[in-house]
This record gives C-alpha cells, sequence and structure tokens, in this order.
C-alpha cells in the first residue's frame, strides 16, 4: 500500500478547528475527524455506550441513549480518575476508527483532525506534518461562549486541560491565523493546500 500523507490539524477549543478543516475538505484533502468519531460512538447505539452505561451507569445516559454530554463534561472534569476512564474506553476505538478511514480515503493527503494531538504521542506519531489553528485566547473564550453557552469559568478549566497556547505553536510545523474572518482565513488554507499536494507527492 502507497504511504498515506497524513497532516494532523489540532488547535485550542473555540480556535476554529472545524471551519478550516472543512476548508481543506472543499479543496480535495479528505478529512478525519476524531469529534465526529466520538460522536458517532456515543450517539443512541454508538459503539461505546455499552461501556460507557457500565462504568458510570444511567445518569450520564440521556433519554435517547445517547452520551449526555453536558453530565459527561461536568463529571469528567471535576474527577480526573472519570476522564481517564472515559478515555479508556473511548481513545482505543477513536484511534482504530480513525486509521481505518484514513487508510480507506481516496485523495492526495488526510487531514487528521485531533483536538488534543499535541498532548498525546499516539496521534503526533501517525502524522507526517502538524498543522496548528491559533487565536489569542480570549477570542477562543469569546467563540466558546457565543456557540456553546458555557459559563466562562467551565470554559478556562477545558483550556487549562489542553496544552497552551505557546506548546501548540512550538511544535508546530504550520500555524494557520484564525484571529479574523473567514475570508480572510481561505488564502491561507489554499496556500496550505498547495505544499501539502506537493509533500504528498514526494512522499
Amino acid at each position: 500500500m502507497t504511504h498515506r500523507y497524513i497532516v494532523g490539524l489540532t488547535g485550542g477549543i473555540g480556535s476554529g478547528k472545524s471551519a478550516v478543516a472543512d476548508g481543506f475538505a472543499r479543496l480535495g484533502a479528505a478529512v478525519v475527524d476524531t469529534d465526529r468519531i466520538a460522536h458517532v460512538l456515543t450517539a443512541p447505539g454508538g459503539a461505546a455506550m455499552a461501556q460507557i452505561e457500565a462504568a458510570f451507569g444511567p445518569s450520564v445516559i440521556a433519554a435517547d441513549g445517547a452520551l449526555d454530554r453536558a453530565a459527561m463534561r461536568e463529571l469528567a472534569f471535576s474527577d480526573a480518575a472519570a476522564r481517564a476512564r472515559l478515555e479508556a474506553i473511548l481513545h482505543p476505538l477513536i484511534r482504530s476508527e480513525s486509521a481505518r478511514q484514513c487508510a480507506a480515503a481516496q485523495a492526495p493527503y488526510v487531514v487528521l483532525v485531533v483536538p488534543l494531538l499535541i498532548e498525546s504521542g499516539h496521534w503526533r506519531k501517525r502524522c507526517d506534518r502538524l498543522c496548528v489553528v491559533d487565536c489569542p485566547e480570549a477570542l477562543q473564550i469569546e467563540r466558546v461562549r457565543v456557540r456553546s453557552a458555557l459559563p466562562e469559568a467551565q470554559i478556562r478549566a477545558i483550556m487549562a486541560a489542553q496544552a497552551s497556547r505557546a506548546e501548540r505553536l512550538a511544535v508546530a510545523d504550520d500555524v494557520i491565523d484564525n484571529s479574523g474572518t473567514l475570508a480572510e482565513l481561505a488564502p491561507r488554507i489554499e496556500a496550505l493546500h498547495r505544499r501539502y499536494l506537493a509533500l504528498a507527492a514526494r512522499s
């Protein structure tokens, strides 16, 4: 099998990873999004739900049988052991499904979207190149507040569990500045797309 060139895409909560991934997809890249995979795994009847219910009980299960995200988020961010238990269930399933999707991708290169890519040695080893979506922390907080109506303290707790902005930038091969508008973002994505096509062709 020929080598599938994989660009790891990451960034803090609210940095705009989805908008950037959508931009690459429009240009013809294959996008494998670990958050989307996690949503499928924790949907009603999802492959992770039986294990999650066995580990945490019915209090984190919504009426439709899906994961109650708000209840789980509250538990995971207040209790490190609970978070570790959840990750032990989800991460192996996400890893195997993302590997399957990467291998099946029919595109010049794959954009693998992983929120905690920097924090996990496993994901970094799978990527040929690392692209970080960056914006000021105040803007991250504002975007998440508008999008999900979470209180600022909870947003800051999520950010504290992630790599810092400086840590992400220190290991990035490429940085996409997403502190402006979608119109400003498009040419930045296009420039990187051309670079990735060239790199993938050589790999």
